[in-house]
């Protein structure tokens, strides 16, 4: 364990200045100030103004940006981090390297020192007939093991042809490289995004990109059923907008990114979907998405997927919330539902509680076909609490954290998962912006 955790040290030193290079040439133009994605306001830490309208009617400020073309309540305001005009354009840089140690208890139970990274580069112009847009989104995961890092009861893709169990697998070095061109038509736009590597109207914004999440260290156990395809190799999506609601369809590859982190696999649309959004005030934003895969996961070969879920964001600026539904039902097989509940609070300038829990039904605990647990369904609670001590160092901030987590589970599993067992995560995280 000293050797794997020596190792890791020496690969975490490397995470940080890489992946802050890779936002140096934005910073050092930029003046700080945190952005939403899509316009550029200040929201941080606060409730959102109304505009005034012609008529004298008061409307909400346009909505923030998630992850791909999903949406945000517009108090949340969306990214932050360093931005500048190079032009006509508005140039974004944002990103996060988090140094972290996380351990588990229980006979399936390992704790392990490492690093996860994001870099994100975003540029749009605004001009007379609407709005172009340019996403490039990178990470450094892919130096770590194809078996990523420990996280108790999260199954999910492969390492070394072997289905990945309470582990969550690295990143691919490339998380996002599309586009996005807004045409004004009536009250809204007509929009086309896609890429060859982007993400499909389907399920809310990924977590490392939504406010609910933001100083979460870890991912959800409940990730592919919310969350699987913010990274998907070759998407194409068109749908109308306006302020209060989004209608969009897409197609998209089905299968899960495989081992080779590195690279942009072949690019396929033989999967689609749909998703609407609503976004009735400022506060909140209300998704419904459904769509059908073309044999998502390696580890079940030929078995498509049919998704629904279902979220709602709520924010003020001091508090971002989401409450979520899905139902995945694997075709042939069974349906497999998860529920998912998270906040960050930002308690004072430099405190922040956050909060997770999440109930999954997963199958996949036991990818040994000659258990006679395999492929049997266990639900599975994990309640996760956890606090972050910000310190600005402008135009970065370092989150120093730490949280804790409890798992209620069936008796069956006590042989593998013990009685009552326990997580908790140390952790820190250095943001460009804030």
């Amino acid at each position: 364990m000293t050797l794997i955790r020596d190792s890791l040290r020496r690969r975490s030193a490397l995470l940080a200045p890489a992946l802050l290079a890779l936002s140096l040439p934005a910073v050092a133009l930029a003046q700080g100030v945190p952005m939403d994605h899509q316009h550029g306001h200040d929201h941080a830490g606060m409730d959102m103004p109304a505009m005034d309208m012609p008529d004298g009617a008061a409307a909400a400020p346009a909505p923030a940006e998630g992850s791909g073309t999903s949406r945000l309540p517009a108090a949340e305001g969306g990214g932050m981090g360093a931005h500048l005009m190079a032009g006509a354009w508005m140039v974004m840089a944002h990103g996060a390297v988090s140094a972290q140690y996380s351990a588990f208890s229980g006979p399936r139970g390992a704790d392990m020192a490492y690093a996860t990274s994001m870099a994100m580069l975003m540029a749009h112009r605004q001009t007379d007939w609407g709005k172009v847009e340019l996403k490039g989104m990178v990470s450094l995961e892919p130096l770590m093991s194809a078996h990523g890092y420990p996280s108790l009861f999260t199954t999910g893709e492969t390492a070394q042809g072997a289905p990945l169990v309470d582990r969550q697998h690295p990143h691919n070095a490339f998380m996002e490289l599309a586009a996005r061109v807004d045409i004004n038509a009536g009250p809204g736009s007509l929009f086309l995004y896609g890429g060859p590597v982007g993400e499909p109207a389907l399920g809310p914004s990924a977590f490392m990109m939504r406010g609910s999440a933001r100083y979460n260290p870890d991912p959800p156990i409940s990730h592919h059923w919310f969350d699987s395809t913010h990274i998907t190799f070759g998407v194409v999506t068109m749908g109308y907008a306006t302020d209060h609601w989004q209608l969009e369809a897409s197609a998209f590859r089905g299968a899960e990114p495989g081992e080779g982190r590195w690279s942009i696999e072949v690019l396929r649309l033989d999967s689609w979907s749909v998703r609407a959004t609503l976004n009735p005030t400022a506060h909140w934003a209300i998704q419904a998405s459904y769509g059908q895969f073309h044999q998502p996961e390696a580890a079940h070969p030929g078995e498509d997927e049919h998704r629904f879920t279902a979220s709602t964001h709520y924010a003020t600026g001091k508090l971002a919330a989401m409450l979520a539904f899905s139902a995945k039902r694997r075709v042939p097989g069974a349906t497999l539902t998860a529920w998912l509940g998270e906040a960050n609070w930002n308690l004072a300038a430099h405190d922040t509680l956050f909060a997770r829990i999440e109930n999954v039904n997963n199958d996949e605990l036991f990818p040994d076909h000659a258990s006679p647990l395999h492929d049997q369904a266990f639900r599975v609670t994990k309640a996760q609490l956890g606090y972050a001590r910000r310190i600005a160092l402008h135009p970065f901030e370092l989150a120093l954290g730490a949280s804790g987590a409890v798992y209620a589970k069936p008796a069956a599993l006590d042989p593998f998962y013990g009685t009552n067992p326990l997580g908790y995560t140390l952790f820190a995280k250095l943001l460009l912006g804030h």
